[in-house]
């Protein structure tokens, strides 16, 4: 990492295994691999369904780092950073009431 007053850029390896982990640790155990180990268990074609996730996977990083160079170039570094962290509180009080809902629904007090 760089230092608060620094314009360097971060060094190579410490953005590949800062991108390779933080992405690595979200995809564990969401929705889409749960589909991949679905698809693959039915398909009997592992490789297959490999190859079909692992497309779609970089092309859905290519949408959010082509969006995210962008982003970067109208906005401040600060305000990007803010409004991310908004958006994932948003997200978070979204899904949360959602399972409320769900909770609530199906067990009435």
């Amino acid at each position: 990492m760089t230092d608060a007053g620094s314009s360097q850029r971060p060094r190579f390896t410490t953005v590949l295994v800062s991108t390779f982990t933080t992405v690595f640790l979200a995809e564990l155990g969401d929705k889409t691999q749960l589909a991949t180990l679905l698809l693959s268990a039915e398909s009997g074609q592992p490789w297959l369904v490999f190859g079909g996730a692992a497309l779609a996977l970089i092309c859905s990083s290519l949408v959010g780092v082509l969006v995210g160079r962008w982003l970067s170039s109208v906005l401040q570094p600060e305000r990007l950073e803010q409004m991310a962290g908004l958006l994932m509180v948003g997200l978070g009080l979204w899904l949360g009431s959602q399972a409320l809902r769900s909770v609530l629904g199906s067990h009435p007090l």
